[in-house]
């Protein structure tokens, strides 16, 4: 049996400032405590190999958390935040064009095919989870920890209870109807024995840490 521990990173300048966050948003200084708690309390786990989403506030949160496991981690792309479209990045959120092409993705998230621009669509993300569950499988230790981001972290949960049948409509319900906190723990388990459904959900976005 495996043990996947996903921490959403610290809160980050883009969470709660007025520009689309990329890929360099740095932690707030409150994301910076939020970390070193999520630290404190990863300490008390039994973990053999930690994971990060190459983003630099995933980075900023593993690099908090390395120091106080002592550890080395590995950096993958197969974790990193959903890509959005190039009208939303590094422009205001309430920018015009960047609020349409929210609305329009939104909208058209169940259509299958549709895109926007150069966003990943339902179909990407799918098989982006698909690969990094199927890559946390195929690795050796039973006890992981995974630096990841919110909305993609709710794209791999809801392939691990679908798997394949997952469509974009109960993407789209688990999306709205399942929040995260910044540094939340979540927790699935991996049974090589059950052929079936080998994936199962045991904790969402514990985050009794932050008090």
């Amino acid at each position: 049996m495996k043990k996947i521990y996903f921490v959403r990173h610290g809160e980050s300048e883009g969470n709660t400032g007025p520009v689309r966050q990329g890929q360099n948003s740095s932690l707030t200084p409150k994301g910076l405590m939020q970390s070193e708690i999520i630290a404190e309390r990863c300490e008390k786990l039994s973990i053999d190999s930690i994971i990060s989403s190459t983003m630099k506030r995933a980075v900023e949160t593993a690099k908090i958390i390395l120091a106080r496991l002592k550890k080395s981690a590995e950096y993958s792309d197969l974790f990193i935040e959903r890509r959005r479209p190039k009208e939303q990045i590094g422009v205001l959120k309430n920018d015009p064009k960047a609020l349409d092409a929210e609305k329009t993705i939104r909208e058209n998230f169940t259509v299958s095919g549709f895109r926007f621009s150069d966003e990943e669509n339902f179909d990407d993300l799918k098989t982006r989870a698909s690969q990094a569950l199927r890559y946390l499988q195929q690795k050796s230790e039973r006890n992981m920890l995974v630096i990841t981001h919110g909305f993609f972290l709710r794209i791999i949960v809801a392939y691990a209870v679908f798997g394949e049948k997952l469509t974009a409509q109960e993407c789209e319900q688990f999306i709205q109807k399942f929040h995260t906190e910044n540094t939340g723990v979540t927790v699935l388990g991996f049974d090589e024995k059950n052929n079936t459904s080998p994936w199962w959900l045991w904790v969402w976005n514990d985050h009794a840490h932050l008090g």
